[in-house]
């Protein structure tokens, strides 16, 4: 299927690159930015077809199947709606929409257009969250009894040329990190059924000290620290902690609790790493070999997906059924934290099928 490209800068890097060497079920075929040069500069490196002034003009682009929307999150509603209305698909960057209303908008607008709307993350396809699942699954953990899901860092002005965007709307730990740590939790775990939540602003400016905007102030005007407890459909309730405020912390990524030990899952924002399993009963610690491809950066894996199960007729791995049932769930968190009480989830999530490790590198 033919995709057009919308946004052309830092993530869309990885994107490029796949797009050439890796993914060969989708044809990059035309780019858009507001930044010209970021366009011209991927047009020439990866040999393009098509530049476009405005995403107008590439969404009126009949060639063109599938949007891939690379925008800032505050942006993914407006370009995502734009390119629905012209009768593409679209695969999104996370999030889905910067609050609830956008993402039940964009769900229902691709439903009455019978197009189909997904995206990122999709980190959780990956080698090392698959083989995680897996172990989950045959019971090798045994009973699931906990989680804890933690994505603690100090923000990102001190490397990201361009941050201010993280501290405004639609940015934050939680809607910038949180779909990462959801969407594998929902693939170990099952979906959720409740959450509530407390949040926090520590520093209410940040000095930028990455180049180009070294010594500029940040205005943060979102939450930067989120706890939140959240309780799957099975009954199992984890927890989820995102915050740009902590400095150092010695337990990051994820864990899971089980009857016979203790899971760790390598790095959700990552394809790969290592899988360890502590055993109880044996008292020691034993690293799992990777059951599944896609152990480096895969990013447009996702997208494969979704154009293989609009192809096809099969369901998809990167969906809307994931997708906003993430947002639902973040913005549930947010929620939480302004009335105290819990939010019952409204959307359901049912797991779809694990990778097939047995297909060659590329191929879904």
């Amino acid at each position: 299927m033919k995709v057009g490209m919308v946004g052309v800068g830092k993530i869309s890097g990885i994107y490029l690159k796949n797009f050439k060497n890796v993914f060969k079920d989708v044809e990059l075929v035309a780019v858009c930015d507001l930044i010209r040069e970021r366009a011209e500069k991927a047009q020439k490196e990866y040999g393009i077809p098509k530049l476009y002034n405005t995403m107008e003009e590439l969404f009126a682009d009949p060639e063109i199947d599938i949007v891939l929307n690379l925008t800032r999150p505050y942006q993914h509603y407006e370009v995502s709606r734009a390119a629905l209305l012209a009768g593409k698909h679209v695969y999104s960057e996370k999030p889905l929409g910067a609050d609830l209303a956008e993402g039940e908008a964009l769900v229902k607008l691709a439903a009455e257009k019978d197009l189909f709307i997904g995206g990122a993350p999709d980190t959780f396809m990956g080698a090392g969250i698959q083989t995680c699942r897996k172990l989950i699954d045959e019971g090798v953990i045994g009973a699931p009894i906990g989680g804890r899901f933690v994505m603690a860092s100090h923000g990102v002005e001190t490397w990201h040329p361009d941050p201010d965007f993280y501290y405004q709307r639609g940015g934050g730990p939680l809607l910038d990190m949180g779909p990462y740590y959801l969407t594998a939790m929902i693939n170990l775990l099952g979906g959720i059924k409740e959450v509530s939540g407390y949040c926090n602003t520590a520093y209410p400016t940040r000095l930028i000290t990455a180049e180009p905007h070294v010594g500029e102030i940040i205005q943060v005007n979102v939450p930067t620290h989120y706890e939140a407890f959240i309780t799957l459909e099975s009954g199992l309730r984890v927890s989820l902690l995102t915050s740009f405020d902590i400095y150092k912390s010695k337990q990051t990524n994820i864990e899971i609790y089980g009857t016979k030990g203790t899971l760790f899952v390598p790095d959700p924002n990552c394809f790969g790493g290592p899988v360890e399993f502590f055993d109880g009963e044996k008292k020691e610690l034993i690293e799992f070999p990777l059951k599944f491809d896609y152990a480096e950066n895969s990013r447009c894996l996702g997208l494969d997906d979704m154009a293989k199960a609009i192809e096809t007729g099969r369901p998809g791995r990167t969906t809307h059924l994931q997708t906003f049932h993430v947002l639902e769930a973040m913005c549930g968190i947010m929620k939480s934290t302004e009335t105290g009480k819990p939010y019952a989830m409204t959307s359901r999530f049912t797991r779809e099928a694990p990778m097939d490790p047995t297909l060659p590198n590329g191929i879904l």
